[in-house]
C-alpha cells in the first residue's frame, strides 16, 4: 500500500466527516482499500516516489478563478525550475489543461480552459456548493471549479496516471478541499447529495448511455444542476450516430446523439429546465500534439482532404454542453 495514497485518501475522509456528503464514508474507504491491494497499475509506485521527488516551494500566488497558475519564476532559482520541469515530463502525456507552474507552461493536448469559458457563464454560480465532477481526467476543471469558491470538489477517475497528474499540482498548490479518486461512476453509491454534477467528454465512452446518465441523476440532490458535455451530431429528437469501430479512431466511442435526441433522454429519465447552452466545433487549436503530449492528436484523426469529417468518413467532433436540474 502506497502510504502516499493513503495520506490522499485520509485527507478525503476528513473532509466527509461533517458534510452532506457523509453518507459516502459508509462505502468509500473500503473501496479505496481493495483499489490499493488489486488495482493499482505497474507504474503507480514509480510515479509516487517520483512525486516525492517534487521540492516544496512557497508560491507568491495562486490563481484559479481565471486559469490554474502557481507561484512565479522568481519564487525559485533556475536549478529547482528545471527539476520540477523534468519530474513533471515523466508523468506524460498530459492531455488536460494548461497549468502554469513558477511559470513551468505545462501546455497539455486540450485547451480545457476554453471548454470552461464555454460552460461556467450558464451554470448555476458554485459558491459554497459540492460538487462532483465524473471522468475528471487531470482535475483542470476541478482546480477552476475550486476557483468559483465550491466548497468542496471532488473527482472521480479510474485512470490513475491522471490521479498523479492532480497530485503533482495539488504539491504545489496546498492542501484544499479538493480531492480526486480513482473509481468509475459504476462505483458510486447513489449519495443524492452534491449540488453539482459535471460529466464532461464522458457519455459517449459509455455502452449503456441512459444507465450513465441515470447514475449521474443518483448523485443529485433534490434540484440539483447536471451539466453534460458531449460529442453529439446534427439532427432531430430521434436521431443518433452509432459509430463503427472507431470513431475518431477512438474504439470505445458508442453513441453520439443530436443535442435535442439527448434533451428527450434526460426529461425521460426525471430532468427539468433542460437546455442547451452551447454548441461548438472541436478546432485543432483547441486539441493538439505539444511537446507534453507528443503522439497523435486530432489533426490526424480528421481527413486530410475535408477536415469537416473524420478518417472514419463520420461527421468531425462537434460538442455541446446541456445543462438540467433533477425534478
Amino acid at each position: 500500500m502506497s502510504k502516499l495514497a493513503q495520506t490522499w485518501f485520509n485527507d478525503c475522509y476528513k473532509s466527509l466527516l461533517d458534510s452532506p456528503l457523509s453518507a459516502w464514508l459508509q462505502t468509500l474507504p473500503s473501496q479505496l482499500n481493495t483499489w490499493q491491494q488489486h488495482n493499482k497499475h505497474g507504474e503507480f509506485d514509480k510515479w509516487c516516489r517520483l512525486l516525492a521527488k517534487l521540492p516544496q516551494t512557497a508560491p507568491s500566488t495562486v490563481e484559479l478563478s481565471t486559469s490554474v497558475t502557481v507561484g512565479t519564476a522568481a519564487d525559485i532559482n533556475e536549478y529547482t525550475q528545471k527539476q520540477i520541469s523534468g519530474l513533471l515530463k515523466q508523468f506524460m502525456p498530459w492531455r488536460k489543461g494548461p497549468f502554469y507552474l513558477h511559470d513551468i507552461h505545462i501546455d497539455t493536448e486540450w485547451r480545457s480552459d476554453w471548454k470552461w469559458d464555454r460552460v461556467v457563464p450558464h451554470i448555476a454560480p458554485l459558491k459554497n456548493r459540492q460538487v462532483l465532477d465524473v471522468g475528471c481526467g487531470s482535475g483542470y476543471h476541478m482546480w477552476r471549479m475550486l476557483g468559483e469558491d465550491a466548497s468542496g470538489v471532488y473527482g472521480i477517475d479510474p485512470t490513475q496516471l491522471f490521479l498523479i497528474q492532480f497530485q503533482a499540482i495539488k504539491h504545489f498548490i496546498g492542501q484544499r478541499n479538493i480531492h480526486f479518486l480513482p473509481l468509475g461512476i459504476e462505483d458510486m453509491q447513489p449519495l443524492k447529495a452534491f449540488d453539482t454534477v459535471f460529466s464532461m467528454g464522458v457519455l459517449y465512452h459509455r455502452k449503456d448511455p441512459m444507465q450513465f446518465l441515470t447514475q449521474l441523476k443518483d448523485q443529485l440532490r433534490k434540484g440539483g444542476e447536471l451539466v453534460l458535455e458531449t460529442l453529439v451530431v446534427d439532427g432531430d429528437e430521434t436521431t443518433v450516430l452509432m459509430a463503427g469501430e472507431r470513431y475518431a479512431q477512438m474504439r470505445n466511442v458508442w453513441f453520439l446523439p443530436s443535442a435535442k435526441a439527448l434533451m428527450v433522454w434526460l426529461e425521460r429519465l426525471g430532468f427539468e429546465n433542460i437546455r442547451v447552452v452551447d454548441i461548438n466545433h472541436t478546432t485543432l487549436d483547441e486539441q493538439r500534439a505539444t511537446e507534453w503530449m507528443e503522439t497523435q492528436s486530432l489533426k490526424d484523426f480528421l481527413n486530410p482532404e475535408d477536415i469537416t469529417r473524420t478518417i472514419e468518413g463520420y461527421p468531425a467532433p462537434q460538442r455541446a454542453v446541456i445543462v438540467a436540474n433533477k425534478k
